[in-house]
């Protein structure tokens, strides 16, 4: 055989204790956060219909749920919530005894070292299932800022640790850090969507926190999915405003965004392993057309690989449980 020069790749593949060495990127539980749908009533768990696996759940359920998550090793979940009564400016958002306030008091009572993150947005909240204060069909961006400031410290005021703001009103971040600090709350971390694409992924969690919109869509507030420079100029404005951490969202088909502002911020990134996602995933595995285990290990891998410091994903308990046994 006549000798060529080459290099050897496959020396560091040939056996697992090997390729376990040169590893460049893990899944561990502590990067997990967990998404709960809390709404108003008695005695619910309700499975949403196209996301198997998750659940509608009353404040009396939570008990159950959380031993579950704390037992796993999971140290933050992000709450959404669902109002009985909803209002055109979702003031059940802001209200001392709104659902997501009492499940945030309920949570910290029953487990107080969980991390608490409060999803802030109105969309739940508002009969219009926007994010946003409409007047003549127009989301208004100036008004909506007011409602989620107090929206916010309502949430703080209830015991969240950290808030995180969806709704992409312009100068939403500015506004509660503002409001945050002059109610004496400069201690609360903002965890802001900064990045956020008006996605088809979103469809599931439409179902599962009864959100959607209406009337019309939120392209005017959501970004144009064709988009990446702009998605900078969006983190560098929630930065400059006060954001502590920045999230991308979709982020399957959003790998390039996650890698571009990792490269472009110091800040810790967020990556939101949406409802879309996590459907299509489970469907595929209910028909036996996918290894479940295989393929999201090896999609939150490419999160974690593309820049994500952490991941919100609704397989969070699935995946704490594999790596809890070593699977």
């Amino acid at each position: 055989m006549m000798e060529i020069q080459f290099d050897r790749h496959r020396r560091l593949r040939q056996n697992p204790a090997i390729r376990n060495l040169v590893r460049e990127n893990y899944i561990h539980v502590n990067d997990l956060i967990y998404p709960l749908f809390i709404m108003e009533g008695k005695g619910i768990r309700k499975e949403v219909s196209s996301m198997p696996g998750v659940y509608q759940l009353s404040i009396d359920q939570l008990q159950q749920e959380v031993e579950e998550i704390t037992a796993l090793g999971i140290q933050a979940i992000v709450l959404f919530g669902i109002p009985n009564e909803k209002d055109a400016e979702g003031t059940q958002a802001y209200a001392d005894n709104g659902i997501v306030q009492l499940a945030i008091k309920e949570i910290k009572k029953l487990a107080p070292e969980l991390l608490v993150i409060a999803d802030t947005c109105l969309c739940e909240f508002t009969n219009h299932g926007h994010c946003g204060i409409i007047h003549e069909g127009k989301v208004l961006n100036d008004p909506s800022l007011d409602v989620l400031a107090r929206t916010a410290i309502s949430q703080a005021r209830a015991g969240a640790d950290i808030i995180a703001p969806s709704n992409m009103m312009d100068g939403f971040v500015a506004a509660i850090r503002k409001g945050l600090d002059s109610a004496g709350f400069s201690h609360i971390p903002i965890m802001s969507y900064a990045v956020k694409y008006a996605s088809a992924f979103y469809g599931p969690f439409r179902e599962a926190a009864h959100s959607a919109p209406q009337f019309g869509d939120r392209k005017t507030y959501q970004m144009d999915p064709a988009n990446s420079r702009e998605a900078l100029r969006e983190a560098a404005s929630d930065v400059a405003e006060g954001a502590d951490m920045i999230m991308v969202k979709p982020a399957l088909s959003y790998m390039d965004i996650i890698t571009r502002v990792r490269e472009s911020f110091d800040v810790p990134v967020v990556a939101y392993n949406v409802s879309g996602e996590y459907a299509m995933i489970k469907a595929a595995a209910q028909n036996g057309w996918i290894d479940e285990k295989r393929i999201v290990m090896e999609m939150l891998t490419s999160m974690k690989r593309a820049g994500a410091d952490m991941i919100i994903t609704y397989f969070a308990k699935d995946v704490a449980g594999w790596l809890k046994n070593n699977e």
